[in-house]
């Protein structure tokens, strides 16, 4: 299992999520909407659930079906990241 941030971080970008990540697998550039989660680096721990003041971040089976399209935008965050950004754009309008 990993975590998956969703759409309510967009254009949100509070980062707290990142102040206490223990193994810095979530990512922030300036110019993104929101963060991302690696999968391949997520660790499973949870404290980034706690400490996100919009309630964006799941257990990826558990992240609601109308945001199921952000697991696969997370993941693809870091093989692709301008296909990554045009989905988010896509999806938050």
């Amino acid at each position: 299992m990993t975590f998956v941030i969703t759409a309510a971080c967009v254009d949100v970008k509070d980062l707290s999520c990142i102040e206490v990540c223990p193994v810095d697998c979530i990512y922030h550039v300036e110019e993104d909407r929101m963060c991302y989660i690696n999968p391949d680096e997520c660790i499973d721990c949870n404290v980034c659930v706690e400490a996100c003041p919009v309630a964006a971040i799941y257990a990826d089976k558990e992240v609601p079906s109308d945001q199921q399209r952000y697991t696969e935008v997370n993941a693809l965050y870091f093989q692709d990241r301008d296909a990554a950004r045009a989905i988010v754009n896509e999806l938050a309008g």
